[in-house]
Parts: C-alpha cells; sequence; structure tokens
C-alpha cells in the first residue's frame, strides 16, 4: 500500500526537523555526520566558538586517521601546505598559503585551525577564487545560468542583503557572480582533494555552506556531503544545512557602519 499525500509530507516535515536538531556536543556531531566524503562546516566569522568548533573536528578526525584534507575560504585556490612538514613553523604555513595579512582573516584566529591539520600531517588547501580572477568573474554572464533562475535571484537578494542595501543596483548581478565564482572554486578543490574512505573538511562562512544557494549546488549529482551550520544565537536563522551547532548569541553589534563609511568616502 503507498503512503498517503499527508503521510509522506508528515514524514518529509519530521526529517527535516530532525535535521535541523541541534548537536550540542562533539561526539553526537560526528555520529550524525560520519562517515561522509565531504563535510562543510560553516561559521561566523567573528564567533570564536565556531573557530574552536573546526580545530576540534581536525583534531578528532585525524586522530581517527579519517580526514584527508581541509579545505579553507581564508585562503586562495592554488595555495596548500602538501609540501610542508608537520613540524613547519607557522611564518611557513602562512607563506605557503599566502594567508591574508589583513583584518579580513587574522592569523591569530584561524591559525590554530590551520596549524592543527599541519600538526597531524594533514594537507589544507585554499578554496577561495583568487583575487586576481575577481574582474573576469563579475563579467562572466555564463555564471548566470549556472543555477536555477530561483537560486539566482536568492543569491542576488543575500549579496543585496549582506551589503547592507548599499549596492548600487548594476553592481548586485557582478557580485554574485564573484559569490558564485567562489563557491564553484570552493567546491572544485574540495572534489579534487577526496580519497576513498576519508573525510575532506571544507570551512567556509556560512553563506557559503548553504545548501539552498551555496557550495552543494556546485558538486556533482550525488555527491556524498554533510553540512554542519554554527550558528550564534538566531544569526544566520536562514543557513540551511543538516545540523545547527548552536552557540551563544553575540553582542549586538552594528555590522553596515562600517560599510556605510566606506560608501560615503
Amino acid at each position: 500500500m503507498k503512503p498517503s499525500l499527508a503521510a509522506t509530507g508528515l514524514a518529509a516535515l519530521w526529517l527535516a526537523a530532525c535535521a535541523q536538531t541541534p548537536a550540542r556536543d562533539l561526539p553526537t556531531l560526528l555520529a550524525r555526520t560520519s562517515p561522509t566524503p565531504l563535510l562543510l562546516v560553516g561559521e561566523q566569522h567573528d564567533a570564536p566558538e565556531h573557530q574552536q568548533l573546526q580545530r576540534e573536528l581536525v583534531q578528532a578526525l585525524a586522530t581517527r586517521g579519517e580526514l584527508a584534507a581541509v579545505v579553507m575560504e581564508m585562503a586562495e585556490a592554488g595555495r596548500d601546505t602538501r609540501q610542508l612538514p608537520r613540524d613547519a613553523s607557522e611564518d611557513a604555513v602562512r607563506q605557503a598559503l599566502a594567508w591574508d595579512q589583513g583584518a579580513t582573516w587574522p592569523w591569530p584566529v584561524y591559525g590554530p585551525v590551520v596549524m592543527a591539520a599541519v600538526r597531524a600531517g594533514v594537507p589544507v588547501l585554499g578554496g577561495n577564487l583568487p583575487r586576481a580572477r575577481m574582474r573576469e568573474a563579475m563579467a562572466d554572464t555564463a555564471l548566470d545560468r549556472s543555477v536555477d533562475a530561483s537560486v539566482l535571484d536568492r543569491q542576488r537578494t543575500a549579496v543585496r542583503e549582506g551589503h547592507c542595501d548599499l549596492l548600487p543596483d548594476s553592481q548586485i548581478a557582478p557580485m554574485t557572480r564573484i559569490q558564485l565564482a567562489r563557491d564553484r572554486s570552493l567546491a572544485d578543490t574540495a572534489l579534487q582533494a577526496l580519497a576513498p574512505g576519508r573525510t575532506v573538511l571544507l570551512i567556509a562562512g556560512n553563506g557559503h555552506v548553504r545548501t539552498d544557494i551555496g557550495v552543494p549546488l556546485h558538486l556533482p549529482a550525488g555527491q556524498a556531503r554533510r553540512v554542519v551550520v554554527a550558528r550564534a544565537g538566531s544569526a544566520g536563522a536562514d543557513a540551511s544545512g543538516d545540523v545547527v551547532w548552536p552557540t551563544p548569541a553575540l553582542p549586538e553589534r552594528d555590522h553596515c557602519a562600517g560599510l556605510r563609511e566606506r560608501f560615503k568616502r
């Protein structure tokens, strides 16, 4: 006997609710995401608990012999630590990754995550679109057709809102193409690092790992993956994933203030 539509709908809702049930400790999180060839972990960049989670995941998966590589949004594609020994200095690691020394990706925040992988003998790979290719991406209209129209609309909305509604309309499409190109670059880097029986850990902002607009849409159909969304309080509640990792809310802050000043100048 076939299940009724109502029963099927209820089952789908139940599964979705289970997927979004928070995992509040590392063993539970690992049990709900392993084994998987690709583990995408999102973060809020200014939440220290999220980088702590990343470091603990690196250490746990490496200890189990299951970590193939760590792919990070914070370094450009083409940069990696493959040729470095486990005891490489932090300066050597930063040089290999051409780590951004600016305020965008402060080394004291992400360095412990990177070094945990290096010390475990696990390669760290930059996954972000290189800056040298951004202008090319902005003009590449083929990127508009790399996702469904509804996805493109959602991505454009995310870009508009992410820039505090300050971007001129003429810049929405080019900036959305950069976002799409970044997601594609992260996906390609992760796919190239896949290894049988082990996990590639991809670390990026929650916007990049979203199952409705992010990296998952740039993976081959049927590619197994799990997505963890790290959420500080209610921030990023629109980010979709398989499992939520909740952390305390951060102090309220006007993230648009600095952007408004830049646009004034």
